[in-house]
């Protein structure tokens, strides 16, 4: 049975691990651009200084040693703007999933939307609409309304004086 499902990879869901995204892994961010937005000539404004910024917001995604996919954020002319792509021979493995599920919970800290260009596809919409996003009219764009969190670090709460005694 598992081998079947290997196989038949529409039928296997993988579970990755993610990353953050760090300015020293612009790389990632670069090698992406041409699956997360395939019809544009200039994505400069996706990548340049990508993690230079405190609004930049990323994660990428790992499975046996190999990046899969990636998911980020930038203000692109005020408005943030998020960028998505899982690599073609990884895609309908619940990878998209796993990063939106975690992006989207750490994106509260920094944004009360988000905005992300559909392409068409129409089972790219409906994983979208199935996180909250809604369909512009007359537009590819969807947008989304965050709940607006703070930041929890790991230290918060912690007393030293309780381990002092």
């Amino acid at each position: 049975m598992q081998l079947y499902s290997i196989i038949h990879k529409k039928e296997y869901s993988m579970t990755p691990t993610l990353y953050f995204l760090r300015s020293s892994e612009n790389k990632i961010v670069q090698n992406m651009l041409a699956f997360a937005h395939p019809t544009l000539k200039d994505t400069k404004v996706y990548s340049e200084f990508y993690g230079f910024t405190s609004k930049d917001l990323g994660l990428y995604a790992l499975v046996d040693n190999k990046i899969t996919g990636a998911i980020w954020s930038r203000e692109i002319q005020g408005v943030p703007t998020i960028s998505l792509t899982v690599l073609p021979e990884f895609r309908q493995q619940g990878i998209a999933n796993a990063m939106l599920t975690q992006f989207l919970q750490e994106a509260g800290v920094l944004y009360d939307s988000l905005v992300i260009e559909s392409y068409a596809k129409e089972e790219n919409i409906a994983l979208l609409e199935k996180f909250g996003f809604i369909k512009e009219e007359n537009s590819s764009l969807l947008q989304i309304r965050l709940e607006r969190k703070e930041v929890q670090r790991p230290s918060d709460g912690y007393d030293p004086r309780r381990w002092m005694d």
